[in-house]
């Protein structure tokens, strides 16, 4: 891979890495635009979902622990596929909550954005 597409990987997997930990270790009880339905803070966003409290923290541990290994592939590239995918598929699992309560459109932006990022770390990971 060209040395600009690797600085092009590392960029995305700074950009998610730490946006999802900001989302779920700096803002979990902040209120955005983002969370789902009238939902101001990430518990009460799955309560919107019909998800327990149990359940949005064991998603929390995994995205928390997927942002973590995403940053680290930076320097252990093993762990990149693992890293993206795994939190392409979480990301795939926000966009469906969002869409199964009705949520405009904007709100499932960010996860969608997230998701197509991923995708492309895991992408340029093969190259």
């Amino acid at each position: 891979m060209s040395d600009l597409l690797s600085s092009i990987e590392i960029i995305l997997k700074v950009i998610v890495g730490l946006s999802i930990l900001n989302v779920w270790l700096i803002q979990p009880k902040k209120a955005t635009k983002w969370r789902g339905g009238d939902a101001k803070t990430l518990i009460k966003e799955f309560g919107v979902y019909n998800l327990s409290t149990t359940f949005c923290y064991f998603v929390g541990f995994l995205k928390v622990g997927l942002s973590i290994l995403l940053l680290a592939s930076i320097y252990l590239d093993s762990l990149t596929l693992i890293g993206s995918l795994g939190l392409a598929g979480l990301l795939l699992g926000s966009i469906v909550m969002h869409v199964k309560v009705k949520d405009e459109l904007l709100k499932s932006f960010p996860a969608l954005l997230f998701l197509v990022i991923s995708l492309v770390i895991a992408y340029l990971s093969t190259l």
